[in-house]
């Protein structure tokens, strides 16, 4: 995965987008995006004629390439470090070119300063998109490592989950299979469209928890066939028929939860849908055609490595103890299912002052150079860079910005301001601000600057903000404005499948219910976690409400299929609701629970990962699912259905 991008910031459409595209075609040497060269050196002031021979050859060095426009020093800030100097540059190119460019116009800056300065003098390149860039190069170091924690625990839940090593090889080599088609899926993908680190990421984690859970089903439905007489190709057919519905019709709701994503307007989002979309198929694939031809091919030795403790006891009357306790809550549903509702409200009551924002990870990019350069900005006060682009009628006179510019020069937040006109439709005002340009404060800011610029700037003139700070605002509301439609999409979606499939009113309705109350449990626990502990106190990602409510959405959904799924079959058989309850129980809490503890685990190794926003998914989803497999798909589905008896069943217009 050399071909590995970042995470994409644009918004097409927004004001940001509309901004840098008005600069580039009006002052095309400010480019598409500015950056800033940040110069720092341990023994040389910044007015010392090395220092200075430094900068310059680094500029010309930079100048001779044709992806950098301007390149403009920026006066020296009150309060700025001695031995620390910054040069504005703007860059050419689409998103993804800039990106591309960006290891080349380092390596060229860093080889001019130190040819120059014998070392002395050092330099970064920083922006928002070199940022988030940098998130890229951790990705896939930290993707292994989570690789080498997560794979060796689901190995263990399952050698432990199913008693024996050989029944546990199947899933895993399906997994594994899920996993390297995936990457190499991604991989092709990458030599013809952007392919960025988040869809790389979710893509093998949900192939991989996927793969097992899947697996897992069929095998638990292969391991009964061979238990009633059938021969190993007839068990795995019949395995395949029965469990293999179940799974497809499970990886049908992943997609279309996934293809709600596509509704926003936020690459980024786009990238999670094409990486839920292809989890599934893969997955999916795998499941249905890898996973039959190893169960026939290995059924002699699905009994090998038995683990001692779990080796069959001797027979005995007595009912387990989690049988009993079904049976216990068949006779006193209603006060099962108001506890359980209890517990998911004041789990999901922290949620109600949950903070969403959008930030630099300074985490996973401490020790960094932009890590460094980032700090080094925010002390110095040039710490996020805006361009107001301020277009005016062709050939006419710049904009006033007079009384605009002695505003700033006011604002104490300011420290430096300038005007350029390309003497013919547009002016531009570069505006650098002390706040770091992800921090509230920057926000304020920029509200301010909006509302100044709109009281002191000739009446009617169109303005557009561009920089670090309107970029991260845009691709923030994107992701709110398009949370909405992306909820009532994979609502009624969700519906749709869940009535076709168990053909019946209530169902899809009460899924859909309990999803969303096993959402809103998550994000309050995510709060507490994340946001109320002492120690932690970091907002939550902005994009984590898309991300978290459409897997865990899909994964409540694949349980719920697997649990009522069951409960359908025995009642249509026998009409016995009660019965068909316990039924359901029975036959899917150990797989339930097992698959609910791989998925669990595997997402939760996000949580070793270096990027705040991978932990606060992994946590969300592990938390979640242990939320959806315990309270709600043991506790409150049966309660509800007993309570709704022969009525689960009712579809307007079918016999009774």
């Amino acid at each position: 995965m050399q071909r590995l991008s970042p995470p994409s910031l644009e918004v097409p459409g927004s004001r940001s987008a509309q901004a840098a595209a008005a600069i580039a075609r009006g002052l095309p040497e400010l480019g598409t995006e500015q950056m800033l060269l940040a110069f720092s050196s341990e023994s040389l002031h910044a007015d010392e004629p090395r220092f200075q021979q430094a900068m310059a050859a680094t500029v010309d060095a930079l100048a001779a390439r044709p992806d950098l426009g301007a390149l403009l020093p920026l006066p020296d800030t009150d309060g700025g470090h001695p031995r620390h100097a910054y040069v504005l540059a703007g860059v050419h190119g689409d998103e993804l070119t800039r990106q591309r460019n960006l290891p080349g116009q380092l390596a060229n800056a860093r080889h001019a300063v130190r040819q120059a300065s014998a070392g002395t003098v050092s330099v970064t390149i920083v922006g928002v998109s070199r940022a988030f860039a940098q998130l890229a190069h951790t990705d896939l170091a930290d993707l292994r490592s989570m690789e080498a924690v997560t794979i060796p625990v689901a190995a263990l839940l399952l050698v432990f989950g199913l008693g024996t090593v050989g029944a546990a090889a199947v899933p895993l080599a399906v997994g594994g299979a899920a996993i390297t088609t995936a990457t190499g899926a991604l991989a092709a993908a990458a030599t013809l469209t952007p392919v960025d680190s988040t869809m790389l990421t979710y893509t093998l984690t949900m192939s991989l928890g996927l793969g097992l859970d899947y697996t897992l089903l069929i095998l638990l439905r292969y391991r009964q066939a061979r238990r009633a007489g059938l021969a190993p190709a007839a068990a795995a057919g019949r395995a395949t028929a029965t469990a293999g519905s179940t799974v497809t019709w499970c990886g049908a709701v992943i997609m279309v939860t996934s293809c709600a994503l596509l509704l926003v307007g936020v690459p980024w989002a786009h990238s999670l849908a094409l990486a839920g979309m292809l989890a599934a198929l893969v997955t999916l694939a795998a499941a249905l055609t890898l996973a039959p031809a190893l169960l026939t091919l290995l059924d002699r030795r699905l009994h090998w490595g038995q683990v001692p403790r779990l080796r069959p006891a001797p027979h005995t009357t007595r009912q387990p103890a989690w049988l009993r306790g079904a049976e216990h809550l068949m006779k006193r549903p209603g006060r099962y299912a108001l506890a359980a509702v209890t517990v998911l409200l004041l789990t999901a009551a922290p949620a109600l002052h949950l903070r969403l924002g959008l930030h630099y990870d300074r985490d996973a990019m401490a020790g960094t150079d932009i890590g460094t350069g980032l700090a080094d900005m925010e002390r110095d006060g040039v710490a996020g860079l805006t361009a107001l682009a301020l277009p005016h009628p062709g050939h006419t006179a710049p904009v006033d910005t007079f009384a605009f510019g002695r505003a700033l020069s006011a604002d104490p937040r300011v420290s430096v301001s300038t005007v350029l006109d390309n003497g013919k439709d547009l002016t531009v005002m570069l505006i650098a601000a002390r706040p770091a340009p992800d921090s509230d404060a920057a926000a304020d800011f920029q509200r301010d600057l909006d509302a100044l610029a709109g009281r002191l700037l000739p009446a009617g003139q169109q303005i557009l903000a561009t920089g670090p700070t309107a970029r991260l605002t845009d691709l923030a509301r994107g992701a709110l404005d398009g949370l909405w439609r992306v909820l009532a999409a994979v609502l009624l979606a969700s519906s749709a499948l869940l009535l076709i499939v168990f053909r019946s009113l209530l169902i899809p309705l009460k899924a859909l219910a309990m999803n969303l109350l096993c959402v809103c449990a998550t994000f309050g626990l995510l709060t507490v976690v994340f946001q109320d502990l002492p120690g932690h106190g970091a907002d939550i990602n902005v994009l984590l409400p898309l991300i978290v409510f459409t897997i865990v959405f899909g994964l409540s959904l694949d349980y719920e299929v697997f649990l009522v799924h069951r409960i359908a079959e025995h009642y249509r058989r026998d009409r016995d609701n009660t019965a068909a309850v316990l039924h359901g129980l029975r036959h899917t809490a150990r797989p339930i629970t097992l698959a609910a503890a791989i998925m669990a685990v595997t997402f939760g190794g996000l949580m070793f990962t270096r990027r705040l926003d991978f932990q606060q998914g992994g946590f969300a989803v592990a938390a979640a699912i242990v939320i959806d497999a315990t309270i709600i798909r043991m506790v409150l589905v049966p309660s509800l259905m007993r309570l709704l008896g022969h009525r689960n069943w009712w579809l307007p217009g079918s016999r009774p």
